[in-house]
């Protein structure tokens, strides 16, 4: 028993008007998944039509068990006295395989029906990260004081966009999603299908921060193919393979920063080089050791300014100059203590213990 083709076209054309009883589904949109069809006496009767529109599959159903199933647009009538057909249409020979062996268990006997599938592409499906991601943007590089290398600047991400999918296994559908169900909407499994969009999407922005890419977070919209490539690659969307779907497009919209990392962005604009920003801290750490090593009455007090500037500056320098503002601090104070009338180096603010300056080498005396 199974489908045999009518006739080439004959969905729109007159052939369809001699079958007054045909089992057919209108047009399922953007928003229908699956449609079950069932004859009032719950029997397909031989010589039934049953016509199959553009994107639709069918398949016979009957008594739990899948006997015949087409892929292609026309206007069939049902033999039950033939062997299933399983035209191929656009699945190709992987259309037999994909319901060999199925069984839907836990229905009654005596019930034959035919579903339909929307096998088009399902379009317009917006997406949105809940949270802030966070991601090391290689375009904003900073100075890590400690390494002394280039390090990406972290900051937390959200993206917005949309993806489309498409049902490519209506075996593997019917048996982990829709069932039996008279009709299967897109919204009944749309939540879950984003959350696990989101997932995969999160999972490739962690790869896409390393430096094997090094795209910056702003960057980000222009790398869609990228992204869907990865998610496809690495199997991140696995959960929504495992219900008959694949992702067909994927599109990120929009980057938005929070308010933290939008702040250490637009500080790093406005003060242009990195290497000069640094720079000028360094600088300025650098004539504070001096001023507090003339301060022959209280080397504390100076160095008690650099303690303020580690305050300000986050201890972004303070770590990672700490050892040496220290024993800095503790040869002045030590000279002070031994010498009350201690001399400094005009130069660099060194003391003095000889003719030449011990840090800069300038001739200090006869």
């Amino acid at each position: 028993m199974g489908f045999i083709k009518a006739g080439i076209g004959a969905v729109s054309g007159t052939l369809k008007d001699q079958f007054k009883n045909a089992i057919r589904c209108d047009e399922m949109g953007n928003d229908i998944l699956m449609v079950k069809r069932t004859p009032k006496t719950k029997v397909i009767a031989n010589g039934s039509s049953i016509i199959v529109g553009p994107g639709q599959m069918a398949i016979i159903y009957d008594n739990g068990e899948v006997i015949d199933a087409v892929a292609e647009e026309g206007f069939y009538t049902y033999d039950a006295s033939s062997s299933p057909s399983f035209f191929s249409g656009s699945f190709g020979p992987v259309l037999r395989e994909m319901w060999q062996r199925f069984t839907y268990n836990g229905v009654s006997a005596k019930q034959q029906a035919v579903f339909f599938f929307n096998i088009k592409e399902i379009v317009d499906n917006k997406f949105g990260t809940p949270t802030p991601i966070p991601y090391r943007d290689f375009e904003h590089p900073v100075l890590n004081p400690r390494t002394g290398q280039l390090s990406p600047m972290r900051l937390d991400v959200r993206c917005f966009g949309k993806y489309s999918f498409k049902l490519v296994n209506p075996a593997m559908f019917m048996r982990n999603v829709a069932g039996v169900a008279d009709i299967y909407r897109k919204d009944e499994i749309t939540e879950q299908i984003r959350s696990e969009v989101v997932a995969a999407f999160t999972n490739v922005l962690n790869g896409l921060g390393q430096e094997s890419y090094k795209i910056g977070a702003l960057s980000l919209p222009s790398q869609s193919t990228l992204i869907k490539s990865l998610m496809v690659e690495n199997v991140y969307d696995e959960p929504i393979r495992n219900r008959g779907l694949t992702i067909v497009g994927f599109i990120v919209e929009s980057v938005t920063l929070d308010a933290e990392s939008k702040k250490k962005i637009d500080s790093y604009e406005l003060g242009g080089d990195v290497y000069q920003q640094q720079g000028t801290l360094v600088n300025a750490y650098g004539q504070a050791i001096q001023d507090a090593a003339k301060n022959s009455g209280g080397a504390g007090t100076g160095f008690m300014n650099i303690g303020m500037m580690n305050m300000a500056t986050g201890n972004a320098f303070g770590n990672a100059t700490g050892n040496n503002v220290q024993q800095q601090m503790n040869t002045v104070e030590n000279e002070n203590q031994q010498s009350g009338d201690a001399k400094f180096c005009s130069e660099c603010g060194a003391p003095i213990t000889g003719k030449f300056c011990s840090r800069c080498g300038k001739q200090t005396g006869k």
